[in-house]
């Protein structure tokens, strides 16, 4: 009898450890599906440098820029960040004779080019730190 128990007992441990480790697999699996990638035509953007799950709202981990784009929780704006440290309209990125230059849009906490307050118009250059709000995001030009 406490044979008997002792197999039902080893192979219902078995089948525990099995569904573990095939429950770690699909949270691997998740975690590399959610990772956005950056399309290989447009290589200016920003990257998210804090962590997703860090923030109590959604963000994208890369925004692409393009000619002209804003920043704000405004829904008129490029990328929409529902940050309550962020103003409607808080900054614009501007491309102009391929520079990329950030104006702040006189925000409530200002914009923070590589941790200095900007108060102009500032020309971007690869791997400047933009700080608004919570969020930090990477320059990242690759021309």
């Amino acid at each position: 009898m406490y044979n008997i128990f002792s197999l039902i007992f080893k192979y219902i441990f078995i089948v525990i450890i099995y569904l573990f480790i095939l429950s770690i697999i699909r949270l691997i699996y998740l975690d590399i599906k959610g990772i956005g990638t950056v399309s290989l035509d447009n290589s200016i953007y920003l990257k998210l440098i804090n962590r997703k799950d860090s923030l109590p709202f959604k963000i994208k981990e890369y925004y692409s820029l393009e000619d002209f784009v804003s920043l704000g929780r405004g829904n008129e704006n490029k990328i929409i960040i529902k940050d309550p440290y962020i103003s409607k309209n808080h900054l614009k990125i501007v491309e102009d004779e391929g520079n990329y230059y950030l104006e702040d849009l006189n925000s409530a906490n200002g914009t923070y080019l590589n941790g200095d307050k900007i108060m102009d118009v500032v020309e971007l250059k690869n791997g400047d730190r933009i700080r608004v709000g919570q969020v930090e995001f990477l320059y990242v030009n690759r021309e």
